[in-house]
């Protein structure tokens, strides 16, 4: 007898709705050459019409933008034009800009307020302490919004430093590369190279390479070991701190002169410090970074039960140091590989508590805890004045602050191509040639400054942009003999492994 299946269901076979696929890809050519021809309304605004799509064209992605066209516009919310008189930044996370008429509504619901509060919650935070309050910034006043609230005051871009210089005439803009020129040729002198690589070192990394235990480029290796010779060079490290201490004799009394703490700003995972916690048997680690990491060396930190580790989350524009339970009253020194533009001023501004900066009328006292520091600088573009710790050595140069953004601006034709090393560029007197050709010339140039700037030779741009990068370090380095340091700056690696290859170091 034949049994019935009971449990017999029918299978739903749900529809599947695929994708549309029926508009045109264009490639960045195409539409670049639609539109220089005046067809892009018919072929890209039909067809963008029919998808209901942004038409800003990704070149990175080779496609268009995906994100859904504001009303009575044909690009999205993120690729439209923007007034930066109506587009602030928001005051929580200056990452992103909100309109201004919407300002007080949007803090209120910024997805990151919960995290801002309970940043700021922490008792090292202190709104703004090290941003630089020397009273010099008081010339920006704060704008006043729509409502009366007070508004921060604008980060100044890259697009508009950009804009800024091309609106120079020929003739500002030529007596600001000769101002340049004159300033690297009288103040940069000396600068030597100082490429490090400790013995202890070079045995940590054999092992590592050994036990295919680095997760990053060798690359960074030679960078990261440099920083550490470098402060051994200085003394602020002691060799024999390479050895255990059971191993060492006289560990005991050579551990009384080293700093017991290090504390790493911008740390983003950490390996600057896992390389000198490792080699110099470090008994004391901090990390600040603000943002949070995956694949970070804390976790190989903590298998180290003599090392103490503590990662402060917070911008370094806000730490005030001497809020920081466990390092009141102990020895510290500073280190920093990824402090880029107005980070390596923040960081400066907090090694020095408020009472011991230069700035104010009180005796300055920079050495209670500071026992050393070295930090790489870079990305000297994203420097603002506000933030920068020797505006009077700009003033005293006579730079002006429009004068310094552009400079600042400048700095980015250093690491824009591969140009070789930095000694294969050309020199002081071809620039200057150049600068008086373009002089003789200023009337040919009915575009202005940016026909000026699309002239230049790659390598001449490249010059000029690592000059700017030594006259804006060496104001950092001023700032740090003024505070009664011993401070001065190398090359630290060659230019071939990083173009960005400056090292402040200080005791």
């Amino acid at each position: 007898m034949k049994c019935r299946n009971i449990f017999s269901f029918k299978v739903y076979k749900p529809k599947l709705y695929l994708p549309i696929t029926t508009h045109k890809h264009y490639s960045r050519g195409q539409a670049l050459s639609l539109m220089d021809t005046g067809s892009a309304s018919n072929n890209l605004g039909r067809d963008n019409m029919e998808r209901k799509r942004c038409i800003f064209w990704l070149p990175k992605k080779n496609r268009f933008c995906s994100n859904s066209p504001l009303n009575g516009s044909s690009f999205c919310g993120n690729h439209s034009s923007r007034s930066y008189e109506q587009w602030i930044p928001c005051p929580i996370d200056p990452s992103h800009s909100v309109l201004e008429q919407n300002l007080k509504g949007h803090v209120k619901r910024c997805p990151l307020l919960k995290q801002a509060q309970s940043l700021s919650l922490q008792p090292f935070y202190q709104k703004g302490i090290n941003a630089g309050s020397d009273g010099e910034e008081q010339e920006e006043e704060e704008r006043l919004g729509v409502d009366g609230s007070r508004l921060p005051i604008m980060t100044v871009s890259s697009e508009m430093k950009r804009n800024a210089v091309n609106k120079m005439s020929v003739t500002e803009f030529c007596n600001l590369i000769d101002k340049i020129e004159s300033l690297h040729e009288s103040l940069c002198k000396d600068i030597q190279d100082s490429f490090q690589m400790p013995d202890v070192c070079s045995l940590w990394i054999k092992t590592r390479v050994e036990e295919r235990k680095l997760p990053f480029q060798e690359k960074h290796i030679s960078q990261q070991a440099s920083i550490v010779g470098n402060l051994e060079n200085i003394g602020v490290l002691k060799k024999s701190l390479g050895r255990k201490s059971s191993e060492c004799e006289e560990a005991d009394e050579e551990e009384e002169d080293s700093a017991p703490a290090v504390i790493e700003f911008g740390a983003g995972r950490g390996y600057l410090t896992q390389m000198l916690a490792d080699c110099y048997g470090i008994e004391r680690v901090f990390l600040v970074e603000r943002k949070s990491y995956k694949l970070k060396a804390d976790r190989s930190l903590r298998q180290n039960e003599s090392l103490m580790l503590e990662r402060l989350r917070i911008d370094i524009e806000d730490l005030d140091l001497n809020a920081v339970e466990s390092l009141q009253g102990v020895p510290f020194v500073a280190i920093g590989k990824h402090l880029c533009g107005a980070a390596t001023d923040l960081t400066l501004r907090c090694c020095f508590p408020p009472k011991n900066r230069k700035d104010n009328s009180e005796p300055c006292n920079a050495k209670s805890n500071f026992g050393g520091l070295a930090i790489a600088t870079c990305c000297h573009h994203l420097c603002q004045w506000k933030h920068y710790t020797n505006k009077r050595y700009f003033s005293d140069l006579g730079m002006t602050k429009k004068e310094f953004h552009a400079i600042t601006w400048f700095t980015s034709w250093a690491v824009d191509a591969n140009h070789g090393s930095e000694s294969d560029l050309p020199d002081t007197s071809d620039c200057r040639s150049h600068l008086q050709s373009i002089k003789e010339q200023s009337n040919g140039y009915a575009n202005g400054v940016e026909k000026v700037i699309a002239d230049m030779e790659a390598a001449k741009r490249a010059s000029l942009g690592f000059k700017c990068k030594w006259i804006i370090d060496m104001g950092r380095l001023m700032w740090l003999r003024e505070h009664g340091l011993d401070a001065k700056i190398v090359k630290y690696v060659p230019s071939t492994i990083s173009p960005e290859n400056h090292l402040l170091i200080a005791r």
